[in-house]
């Protein structure tokens, strides 16, 4: 078991600091586990299965944020949208990487309608009055919903336990708020390595041949393919980014490294 403080800051850096071990740990007793406390909200959670599938482990990762989800019952929010990845890794081919929050849509689709005047599904949200709303600025007042009612509110639940009950990071209805104010959310994370080649050693093999029997013969969506196909053409084209962007990033970039 590897455990981090991130002090407040990126969630990135102590993994990345420790995922040589955790590998190392993983392959050597079957299973490892990260935990860390104290983290800036840490994005896309594919980035971190992603990686250990790359190094042939099975992996499991969980992360809470400030309460922005109702819990099963409430018409408040007590959950993040507390997403969860799993990966695989699949013999000659992109590993299996899925990438899911506990709730209907992801936060941003919901400020994003806003910002666009748009109107927003039914069953994404309630107003702060705990009433069902399709709009956006009533729903950031109020509470997003989880996927499949009770049963995603319990998932919610699973993964605050495992990334902020495990780790002593803030809960979520503890969480100060990630857009604004002087203070970092404080919240944790949970990554499980697994090797399985310790219980079956022709597992990236059998997992190539289902994941290619589901995609092909029943029309399959797998996640991760996509992501890994993006990824290599980026690696070898570059990416295209507006100038101004980059002119932003460039001007902080040198505003913090003097």
């Amino acid at each position: 078991i590897y455990l981090s403080n991130a002090r407040g800051g990126l969630a990135h850096t102590g993994f990345d600091r420790t995922i040589d071990d955790l590998a190392k740990a993983a392959r050597l007793f079957g299973v490892a586990i990260f935990s860390q406390k104290n983290a800036y909200t840490c994005g896309a959670l594919g980035y971190f299965t992603g990686r250990l599938a790359a190094q042939g482990l099975v992996s499991f990762a969980a992360t809470n944020g400030p309460a922005v989800l109702a819990g099963s019952g409430s018409v408040k929010p007590v959950y993040c949208t507390n997403p969860m990845s799993f990966a695989a890794p699949a013999a000659d081919g992109a590993p299996l990487v899925i990438d899911q929050s506990s709730s209907a849509t992801a936060f941003v689709n919901i400020r994003k309608a806003a910002e666009n005047g748009k109107r927003i599904p039914e069953g994404w949200a309630l107003d702060a009055s705990g009433n069902p709303t399709t709009d956006p600025a009533a729903a950031m007042k109020g509470a997003m919903l989880a996927f499949g009612g009770q049963r995603g509110a319990n998932i919610a639940l699973m993964v605050e336990v495992l990334a902020a009950g495990l780790s002593g990071a803030n809960w979520s209805l503890d969480a100060p708020w990630f857009s604004g104010g002087p203070d970092s959310p404080g919240t944790g994370l949970f990554v499980l390595a697994v090797e399985p080649k310790l219980l079956d050693p022709n597992f990236e093999q059998r997992m190539k041949d289902q994941l290619d029997r589901l995609r092909r013969r029943y029309g399959v969506h797998v996640p991760g393919r996509a992501r890994a196909e993006a990824a290599e053409k980026a690696a070898a084209r570059g990416i295209t980014a507006p100038k101004a962007v980059v002119q932003r990033i460039s001007e902080f970039a040198a505003r913090y490294s003097s």
